[in-house]
């Protein structure tokens, strides 16, 4: 009779308020839990990165599988969601390589993928540069909102020290304390640099 494969799931969330709610991580493990039931596997453990990005492979937990990969102790990992290990092609292409020469299988639950075929490896790096696209095309439209609004003078981020927001609440508004007029307005500066007047002159 054959032994069960050995497997390794993981979980990751990228921030650390989600870490400490547990509910997404507790969600991935539950179906991790039920894919590893369904396939047969000997789930040996349930790797966690809390607060961590996927931008890099540089987290601590999938260091640690990335080892017992290299090490051989492990012949499957899974996941909940592709992008819980990476949304880089780069990244996810050089996973699969190693994977590949491990002979280890990478199961997605959401995306019912197996990377033991290459069927499912060739999904597997297409969805990846989905994702990646994915990503970068969020940061291009939030890079262009946010230079729009700085064109039309419209508040970015926090208001500056010593000011108040305007009624809007979308322009920088007066200093407080001071002249009342509106940051950029030349005339506040101008007024700031006047010295004070004396009562006498000796």
């Amino acid at each position: 009779m054959m032994s069960p494969v050995r497997t390794i799931g993981y979980v990751r969330v990228s921030t650390d308020r989600q870490a400490e709610q547990g509910v997404s991580l507790e969600a991935q493990e539950a179906k991790i839990r039920a894919m590893a039931t369904v396939q047969g596997t000997e789930l040996l453990e349930v790797v966690v990165d809390g607060g961590e990005s996927a931008m890099s492979l540089n987290r601590p937990g999938l260091q640690r599988i990335l080892e017992l990969v290299t090490a051989g102790k492990i012949e499957a990992v899974i996941v909940a969601k592709l992008d819980r290990l990476t949304r880089s092609v780069k990244d996810l292409c050089g996973l699969l390589e190693l994977f590949e020469k491990r002979k280890v299988a990478r199961i997605s639950v959401a995306e019912s993928l197996d990377t033991g075929s290459a069927a499912g490896r060739l999904v597997i790096t297409i969805m990846g540069a989905v994702s990646q696209w994915e990503r970068e095309a969020i940061g291009e439209r939030t890079r262009d909102a946010l230079r729009h609004k700085r064109a039309q003078g419209q508040r970015v981020g926090n208001i500056e020290f010593g000011f108040r927001l305007s009624a809007d609440g979308l322009h920088p508004g007066t200093r407080l304390g001071g002249t009342g007029r509106a940051r950029g307005d030349p005339r506040a500066s101008e007024s700031r640099a006047q010295p004070a007047p004396y009562s006498s002159y000796p």
